[in-house]
């Protein structure tokens, strides 16, 4: 696995998490969210968004929003499988 970024905000209503990445993310990755303490879920990236726009490739340096499918946290670190 590698790192591909971390969460800078979870907007719990709507299950979006916001991500800076350090690394690219692409429509169709699997990603791991770790949590600080060690747990965490995977899951595919099935859409995501930069301010606002839906797009299917992100780069090192972009903010994107993507539903989750369980909670995360401010500082929990994202993975590429």
């Amino acid at each position: 696995m590698k790192q591909v970024g971390k969460i800078t905000h979870y907007y719990g209503k709507i299950e979006v998490a916001i991500i800076e990445l350090s690394d690219s993310l692409s429509v169709g990755d699997q990603i791991k969210i770790e949590h600080k303490n060690g747990s965490g879920f995977g899951q595919v990236v099935d859409s995501m968004q930069v301010e606002h726009a839906q797009v299917n490739n992100a780069k090192k340096g972009d903010a994107v929003g993507i539903k989750v499918i369980d909670k995360a946290e401010e500082g929990d670190i994202v993975f590429k499988e």
